[in-house]
């Protein structure tokens, strides 16, 4: 934690916590009504029933929990996500505060978190990735090099952070291009510029190692998963057919998993593979 904050370490991450439910819940307004043509500015509503939703139906976290998962009015379910989206963002608050250097990157950084928390649950559903938010992430991007000039980091330095984000991102795209989309996105080669900018040159082979590690375990896990407990069709695109090696699954989280691994713990993968290997031997 950077030393601007004086209250007790508590109440400085009970009060980000708060703040970042918050977020979380114009989040999940975003994620609902991105691409639809739909205003932010709208009144809430139950998808089942229609009916306008009060102040006391929108608590973060409580209200959900009170309501026990269902509309006030018509009793159906109320998506678990956004419980989850709320619960998310408010965690990546408080994580930042820890690891921010200034009020000024604190600030960027929560700004990252949301819009990674859109993109996260927008692929999760829909297996795309909007152009206007890794726009966001790129903007937010430049704005984090132009502080670390600001803060007199060589030139030679964020030239090098530059080439190797469009480095990381090329990788991506490649295998894109040599796969005919089939391996991932292309806008997960969007997605990599803007997060390789956030790191730094010297985690850009960290940010690519884990993106696939991360990747290869869950959706090993979500194959055991679904192979033991499959119960009807689920609802998203991707778990509409029984799981493969071969299916297409959305591949933004586990970029964004391994941005945040980095981000929070700063674990380069060449010392982590280092380690393992001494472990086992």
């Amino acid at each position: 934690m950077f030393s601007a904050f004086t209250l007790p370490a508590l109440v400085v991450a009970v009060l980000a916590f708060g703040f970042g439910v918050v977020i979380g819940s114009f989040l999940n307004v975003v994620i609902y009504r991105l691409h639809t043509g739909r205003s932010l500015q709208g009144r809430s509503h139950c998808l089942s029933c229609g009916v306008t939703l009060e102040w006391y139906d929108l608590l973060p976290l409580v209200s959900y929990v009170v309501l026990r998962r269902r509309c006030r009015a018509c009793e159906s379910i109320i998506s678990g996500r956004y419980f989850w989206v709320e619960l998310l963002t408010g965690l990546l608050f408080v994580g930042t505060i820890w690891v921010a250097s200034s009020w000024f990157a604190l600030l960027l950084f929560w700004l990252v978190s949301a819009v990674l928390v859109v993109v996260v649950v927008y692929d999760y559903y829909h297996l795309i990735i909007p152009d206007r938010l890794v726009l966001w992430l790129l903007g937010l991007a430049v704005v984090w090099l132009a502080y670390q000039w600001w803060l007199e980091v060589a030139w030679l330095h964020l030239g090098y952070d530059v080439l190797a984000a469009l480095g990381g991102a090329g990788v991506y795209a490649m295998l894109w291009l040599i796969s005919k989309g089939q391996w991932l996105g292309l806008g997960d080669a969007k997605l990599a510029l803007p997060l390789g900018l956030l790191l730094g040159y010297e985690h850009i082979f960290s940010l690519l190692v884990y993106s696939f590690w991360i990747g290869a375990a869950i959706s090993v896990l979500l194959i055991g998963y679904q192979k033991i407990r499959r119960r009807g069709q689920p609802h998203l695109r991707f778990l509409q057919q029984p799981l493969t090696i071969k299916s297409e699954v959305p591949f933004a989280p586990f970029l964004v998993l391994s941005f945040l691994v980095i981000y929070f713990f700063g674990i380069d993968a060449l010392e982590l593979t280092e380690l393992l290997l001494h472990s086992t031997l």
